[in-house]
C-alpha cells in the first residue's frame, strides 16, 4: 500500500512525497546573519546574502510589476541603493512571456539589473482580477484582460514561468481570497494553499539557485492561521510570507493575525509581510520581525 501524506481531506502518493523530500534536501541558495537584535521587542538588524547580493534587513522593495519601476530607469534604482526589487509572475506570463525573457537571460537581463530580484506567484491576481477568474483544485483559470483567452496557472505552471524569470526568491501559488472573507471558504483556501506549497516545491526546477518562500493563508481566523502555520513550517523552505491581509480589514485585526503569524514563524529565516506599502506601518511591523515590505 502506497505510503500519503494528508492535509485536509485531500492526500498525496508516496512518489510525490519522495520528490518532495528530494527537492528540500538541496541547501537553497540564502543565508542569513543577524547583526543586531533588540532584546526588548523581535526587531532584528539582518543581512540577507541571495544569489545577486547581499540585502540589508529590513527592506521595503520597490514593485517593477511589469520588469521597470515606472518612472525611474535601473541604473537610478540602484544609485537609489534598491538591492531588490518586485516583479509580477501573471503579468510578466502574459506579456513577454515567458519564452522571450528566458531568451534575454531571464529577468534580470531582461531588465538589464545586476541586484536581485522577488517574484510574486500569480495569486494575487484571483483577488484583483476576481470577475476574469476561477478557481480550482488545478489552479487558477483566468480570461486574458488582453485577449480574452482563458489560460490555466496551476501551481506547476507558476514555478515554471518564475524559473523561466530567474528572480532570486519565488513565491509559491497560493489561494488568495480577500481579508474581508469569512467563512468555509477560507478554510477551503488556506489547506488548498498547503497542497499547492507542496506542488510548487516539487516543480521548482532550481532550486540551488532560486528560493522557493510559502505563504502563510487562513484569513482572520486564528485557529485557521495557525494550523496553516504549524503545517507550512514543516517543510524546509527557504522563507515565509505572511498572506491574506491588509486588504480592507480592521487594523486591529490585521495586527492580530501578523503577531500570531511571527510568533510561530521560525526565527532562523527571512520572513515577508505582503502588500503593505504605507510607511506607517512599517516601524511596528520592524518591531515584530518582519523583513520584506512593498
Amino acid at each position: 500500500m502506497a505510503a500519503t501524506m494528508q492535509c485536509g481531506d485531500d492526500t498525496t502518493t508516496s512518489e510525490n512525497s519522495m520528490s518532495l523530500k528530494k527537492t528540500l534536501s538541496v541547501a537553497s541558495p540564502l543565508t542569513l546573519r543577524i547583526v543586531a537584535e533588540c532584546p526588548v521587542t523581535k526587531a532584528r538588524a539582518c543581512e540577507l546574502v541571495l544569489p545577486h547580493g547581499a540585502v540589508n534587513t529590513p527592506v521595503f522593495m520597490p514593485v517593477g510589476t511589469q520588469g521597470t519601476m515606472k518612472g525611474i530607469t535601473v541604473d537610478q534604482l540602484d544609485a537609489l541603493g534598491c538591492r531588490i526589487c518586485l516583479g509580477n509572475t501573471y503579468h510578466l506570463g502574459m506579456r513577454p512571456g515567458p519564452d522571450l525573457i528566458e531568451k534575454a537571460r531571464g529577468l534580470h537581463g531582461f531588465m538589464n539589473w545586476k541586484r536581485n530580484l522577488l517574484t510574486d506567484s500569480g495569486g494575487f491576481q484571483m483577488v484583483s482580477l476576481v470577475e476574469l477568474s476561477e478557481v480550482t483544485e488545478e489552479g487558477v483559470k483566468f480570461k486574458s484582460p488582453y485577449d480574452g483567452k482563458e489560460i490555466l496557472l496551476s501551481p506547476e505552471k507558476s514555478i515554471s514561468i518564475q524559473n523561466s524569470l530567474g528572480s532570486d526568491i519565488m513565491m509559491q501559488l497560493d489561494d488568495v481570497v480577500s481579508s474581508t472573507v469569512t467563512g468555509p471558504r477560507v478554510e477551503e483556501a488556506m489547506h488548498r494553499s498547503i497542497r499547492w506549497l507542496d506542488r510548487c516545491i516539487a516543480a521548482n526546477k532550481n532550486p540551488d539557485k532560486q528560493n522557493l518562500f510559502a505563504i502563510i493563508q487562513g484569513g482572520l481566523n486564528a485557529e485557521l492561521r495557525k494550523a496553516c502555520l504549524d503545517e507550512m513550517t514543516r517543510r524546509d523552505v527557504p522563507g515565509f510570507a505572511i498572506g491574506g491581509l491588509s486588504g480592507g480589514e480592521e487594523k486591529d485585526d490585521f495586527w492580530r493575525m501578523v503577531t500570531l503569524s511571527t510568533d510561530h514563524l521560525p526565527r532562523e529565516k527571512p520572513r515577508y509581510l505582503m502588500g503593505v506599502g504605507y510607511i506607517i506601518y512599517h516601524l511596528p511591523l520592524m518591531l515584530m520581525f518582519c523583513f520584506f515590505f512593498f
